[in-house]
């Protein structure tokens, strides 16, 4: 009875998810656009519908899974979340409104264009695509899995993971190639009144029905579990430890920073905003919906006194053996919508943004795909998630170990995409070297084992080589021999004066710019 109940509260949820996504491209036309409007909203989404999209990059699967696991098992070290992506909001404040304003200007649809522009090269938009989809692609996977073990765990069994798998990337393809990132605004409202009802019941719920109250439940925390409490965290210390300490903490924060404002995903929602203005008071706001992100945290550590004991894969349901074990099923089905749209939206985005960057600067390469650019971006999404569903049946652990790298191998794309749209010295030439010594540094430091480097996150460590490399062979080469002017090649943050210009050319120009329009 308790997974019938259970399971019907999460299927009747998911078919208002789809019913959104369809309401998303009224008035849009029968076939939603064409590619902007289906990959960027248009350029017209508002100030509320940046604000719950933006918001679901910091939602996903791991706010449910990972976060309580990494709470259970480490402590102190998960708050690094809460930091990065607060110092990221910051850093996108300037960031945001500048890589707007560029895409708007040349009629450009992701980072791939962008350094396509940059450097006068369509070709590199395509390494940059095939690049960022490896490091994406582990993202898919892991979101599927989250939300697979989230319905498997609120089925209370009845659905094998490996169907629960396959449902939630039927439900997320089929959402996201008809309905693109309008439909993933739409329904990131839901998701968010969801995430916010949910955890700030929790946060009510559990402390006061296991604990008679947060004083008991933080005194017996400091009392018996001081070692999560503290840098480098349970079971951090030592020559065998996590390293986890106060220099990663310090590090991962200040990349990752760096990096959240350039990640594809993020780069999304920054040109799916109607202005730039929206982007800067988002960039205000969002720092206060991670408040949010310390439930899950404290669950965690509840959990250790609940249901001590939990190894490995299985500490990463500490939230939800809270949650099956005391809560009506009703209840229990809520939450677990909640966990499941905090998988559906980030891995829309992040297949959305994969079909993109291959059906914009991959694909359009070749002459057949040119002027069917949306049709091949949306072939693309379903050949990446089945891809990612796959590896899921076969070899997990391919893509696990690639998630590693995922964050550290998308920060040396820096250089070439933030650095370069603001320094016009940087050479085509130095940029691409120090991407591959960037990445070839990452890569052999993650799988060898040394990661972090003496407490330092890897990927700073790479993205130092990145740049050193990048600067050594621009000032020791000759300049790019490019006639364009500064005002075409480099990025600038709009004001307000310009804000109102581009406003009266949208009365002129096509909201959806063809194939013709991608000048590179």
């Amino acid at each position: 009875m308790n997974a019938a109940v259970a399971t019907t509260v999460f299927g009747v949820f998911m078919v208002a998810t789809v019913v959104l996504g369809l309401l998303a491209l009224r008035g849009r036309g029968g076939g939603g656009g064409g590619l902007a409007e289906w990959s960027v909203g248009g350029r017209s989404l508002g100030p509320v519908f940046i604000w719950v999209l933006m918001a679901g990059e910091g939602y996903t699967s791991f706010s449910y899974l990972g976060a309580a696991g990494w709470g259970y098992n480490y402590g102190a070290p998960v708050l690094y979340v809460v930091a990065y992506m607060s110092c990221g909001y910051a850093i996108g404040y300037v960031v945001g409104p500048m890589l707007w304003s560029y895409a708007r200007r040349h009629g450009l649809v992701g980072i791939t264009d962008m350094v396509a522009h940059r450097f006068g090269r369509p070709w590199l938009g395509a390494v940059v695509a095939v690049l960022a989809t490896v490091f994406l692609l582990p993202y898919i996977q892991l979101q599927i899995t989250g939300m697979g073990v989230v319905l498997s765990t609120i089925s209370y069994g009845t659905v094998s993971l490996n169907w629960a798998y396959f449902l939630a990337f039927a439900v997320t393809t089929g959402f996201v190639v008809v309905s693109g990132l309008r439909g993933s605004a739409w329904v990131s409202v839901l998701k968010d009144v969801l995430v916010i009802a949910t955890l700030g019941f929790l946060a009510l719920y559990v402390p006061l029905h296991y604990f008679d109250g947060y004083g008991a439940f933080l005194d017996r925390l400091v009392t018996e579990k001081a070692d999560w409490l503290t840098f480098p965290g349970h079971g951090g210390g030592g020559s065998g430890g996590s390293g986890l300490g106060e220099l990663w903490f310090i590090s991962t924060t200040f990349l990752n920073a760096l990096t959240v404002v350039i990640f594809p995903t993020t780069v999304a929602g920054y040109l799916g905003a109607r202005n730039a203005d929206a982007l800067r008071r988002n960039a205000m706001y969002l720092p206060a919906y991670n408040v949010l992100l310390f439930v899950p945290m404290l669950l965690g550590l509840a959990a250790l006194f609940v249901v001590p004991g939990l190894a490995g894969a299985e500490s990463n349901l500490a939230l939800f053996k809270l949650v099956v074990d005391s809560l009506p099923a009703w209840a229990v089905g809520v939450i677990g919508v909640a966990a499941a749209l905090s998988s559906i939206v980030p891995m829309a985005v992040f297949m959305l943004v994969i079909g993109t960057m291959w059906g914009r600067s991959v694909l359009s390469l070749l002459p057949r795909f040119a002027e069917r650019q949306k049709t091949a971006a949306q072939v693309v999404v379903v050949v990446a998630g089945s891809l990612a569903l796959l590896l899921t049946y076969t070899a997990p652990n391919t893509l696990v170990r690639l998630s590693l790298i995922s964050y550290e191998g998308m920060a040396q794309l820096l250089p070439m995409v933030l650095l370069a749209l603001v320094w016009r010295r940087l050479t085509f030439r130095g940029a691409f070297s120090g991407l591959v010594v960037g990445v070839a540094v990452v890569c052999a430091l993650v799988f060898s084992g040394n990661d972090p480097v003496g407490g330092v996150n890897a990927g700073l460590v790479a993205l130092a080589a990145n740049l050193a490399v990048a600067l050594a062979v621009t000032f020791a080469g000759g300049r790019d021999a490019d006639p364009r002017p500064d005002a075409e090649v480099l990025a600038h943050d709009p004001t307000d004066e310009e804000e109102k210009k581009e406003k009266e050319k949208e009365v002129l120009l096509p909201v959806d710019p063809g194939p013709s329009d991608h000048r590179v």
